[in-house]
């Protein structure tokens, strides 16, 4: 009980695969970010965006389901927080409207999976 894991490693989460891909495409798409940027929306980006698959990969070797959901909420939070960077980013003409978008995209499609991903780990309790 509280122990049940969905996968035996963070690596074969999908969802994981695809924070690790959205957070290699935002490193990609910051490079050309002002250098005056570096130390602001660029990092926040990056910081953000590698926060969500680092926490999908420290929730599941936690070993309890209870810590895994506490670290998908946590990971949803720097996902949220990534799309108000691209956001910002976008406004301020240092991304394309295209880029954002499908930036924006993948971090939607990232949302469901996590709230997929708890729901069914609500159901292990």
């Amino acid at each position: 009980m509280g122990d049940r894991k969905v996968v035996d490693t963070y690596r074969d989460l999908v969802v994981w695969k695809k924070a690790m891909r959205l957070s290699v495409d935002v490193y990609r798409a910051t490079s050309g970010l002002p250098s005056d940027e570096r130390f602001g929306l660029t990092s926040q980006m990056r910081r953000a965006s590698s926060s969500i698959a680092a926490n999908i990969a420290e929730g599941h070797d936690r070993g309890s389901t209870n810590d895994f959901v506490r670290f998908l909420w946590i990971a949803n939070g720097s996902r949220v927080e990534l799309e108000t960077h691209l956001m910002l980013a976008g406004e301020l003409g240092f991304l394309s409207r295209e880029v954002v978008k499908e930036l924006l995209a993948t971090t939607e499609e990232i949302g469901r999976m996590l709230v997929g991903l708890r729901r069914s780990l609500d159901q292990t309790k």
